[in-house]
């Protein structure tokens, strides 16, 4: 035989998931890479995107402690990879990182992490490249397959939460004080009178409602550097 020739295929990441990885740390999401591919493989991605953390952990499947609390707490460190990781190996990791408190997202487009995406809190399916099962198991399906799109939607999630608890907040201080003199007035039988007319209290729902209502509508750039205000410190895991 004489070899005339090699040819290589290269899968690089999409340019921007380092920002996404980045930008994920500013929240105060953790990262991991659980995969089934070599650990050389999965290391060099992990490093390519900025996701492997400082202390470099590369851990293949069948090297993971057997103790459940021992996983716990390799996984509680920044930028874990497992390599060669089995289905029941992921379906594993999400329930210690869900034992010590934490909210698990995971992604996966495989047959083999069906389990890992029903058991995860949000389990995240691939919609172009995802298989069937995966997609049925998930709670959210990526059309894209992009994890950036992940990272835009918990920044809307968080800056919609924000929005609320700020329109919550307001009109509930600020309809007790229009309340106030309708009460005070009927508790009386009317021998307190009437502070504010029903037209004054249109005329400052109008002001008081309208005026303020294009500040909660800013970007949710802000949302991003927030801290996490749930149990969970551990973020999107990668399956694949």
């Amino acid at each position: 035989m004489e070899p005339l020739g090699l040819v290589g295929l290269a899968d690089p990441p999409r340019p921007d998931v380092g920002r996404a990885v980045t930008a994920c740390r500013t929240a105060g999401i953790r990262l991991a890479i659980v995969t089934g591919d070599h650990a050389g493989t999965a290391g060099a991605i992990a490093e390519q995107v900025g996701l492997l953390g400082p202390d470099r952990i590369v851990v293949e499947g069948r090297d993971l402690p057997a103790d459940d609390a021992a996983l716990a707490d390799l996984l509680e460190h920044d930028g874990v990879v497992v390599a060669r990781a089995r289905p029941e190996d992921k379906l594993r990791i999400t329930r210690a990182l869900q034992a010590r408190g934490h909210v698990v997202a995971m992604t996966g487009d495989g047959v083999n992490d069906a389990p890992a995406l029903r058991q995860a809190d949000i389990g995240i399916a691939m919609g172009a490249s995802g298989s069937d099962v995966a997609r049925e198991a998930a709670d959210l399906v990526l059309l894209d397959d992009h994890f950036a799109t992940i990272v835009t939607a918990v920044e809307l999630g968080r800056a919609t939460f924000t929005n609320i608890r700020r329109f919550l907040t307001y009109h509930l201080t600020d309809n007790v004080a229009e309340l106030a003199p309708f009460l005070a007035w009927a508790l009386t039988g009317g021998a307190f009178p009437l502070a504010i007319g029903v037209l004054q209290i249109l005329a400052l729902d109008i002001g008081t409602d309208i005026l303020p209502a294009p500040t909660s509508c800013r970007p949710w750039r802000s949302a991003r550097s927030r801290p996490t205000r749930s149990r969970s410190r551990a973020g999107p895991a990668r399956a694949s």
